[in-house]
């Protein structure tokens, strides 16, 4: 794919690895639109690819409410006449143990906790995914679908809810290869490591400390280097149907 004059959708896009990978694309000639509940946030990102010279839009809207998705992707296609990538980074982590257990069972996780997760995460990436390929396929465009998952899709301890959405956007990114090639839309996932983000701030500090000492590299990863591993895929026509892990040699 080449960027200049594509279209890419980045949900999510307020803050974090969203915001980095829209500044990213935009400087590398893409137009973009924008998707997050957060107004104020949109804002700030679609300044900065202004500033970059790109084109872009933002779309308020909630990735787990069906009408609303429906109606962000129509929009999208009506204010730029096309869409040829989506990035699929909005997430949520509402980390835990499934039983707590000290002196007998003193908590355990509720199904609030699992389900906020998995709604957002994976019917999130669900509904964005299949109206992303259907406005695709109606434009006749030869696009790309990135789903963000984690290299906690392995399983990880205190991420029953987490490791299980980050595991089913990555089967999903398979299945998505398998079924819309026949259309030229390839489907790939990225399964970064612990990256230095607002949402890995939300973890223990100790926790995050265990995890740095895991990692080969023996540091973070910086959003850029996500963005990074995003452009490649849209730009690299063979790349279909596997998941590429950035997660500086960290193996759960």
């Amino acid at each position: 794919m080449n960027l200049k004059e594509s279209v890419i959708a980045i949900t999510g896009a307020g803050q974090g690895l969203g915001q980095m990978m829209a500044v990213t694309l935009a400087q590398a000639g893409a137009d973009l639109a924008l998707i997050d509940t957060n107004e104020a946030a949109l804002i700030d990102t679609q300044r900065q690819c202004h500033m970059l010279s790109a084109k872009a839009i933002y779309y308020v809207a909630d990735v787990t409410n069906e009408a609303q998705v429906v109606d962000a992707f129509h929009d999208i296609v009506v204010d730029f006449g096309q869409l040829d990538g989506l990035i699929n980074n909005a997430g949520i982590l509402r980390d835990g143990l499934l039983v707590k257990v000290k002196d007998g069972v003193v908590s355990k996780m509720s199904l609030e906790q699992f389900d906020s997760v998995m709604n957002v995460n994976v019917t999130g990436t669900f509904l964005c995914g299949r109206e992303a390929a259907v406005k695709m396929i109606e434009t006749s465009s030869k696009g790309v679908i990135i789903n963000i998952s984690s290299v906690s899709r392995a399983g990880n301890m205190g991420q029953t809810n987490y490791s299980a959405s980050k595991a089913a956007v990555a089967t999903m990114a398979t299945c998505w290869a398998k079924e819309l090639a026949r259309y030229g839309i390839r489907a790939a996932a990225i399964a970064p490591g612990i990256v230095h983000t607002a949402m890995a701030d939300q973890m223990k500090p100790e926790a995050v400390e265990r995890l740095k000492e895991m990692v080969p590299l023996g540091r973070m990863g910086e959003p850029v280097e996500i963005a990074q591993a995003v452009k490649y895929i849209l730009q690299n026509d063979y790349f279909t149907g596997r998941v590429l892990e950035v997660d500086g040699g960290l193996r759960m």
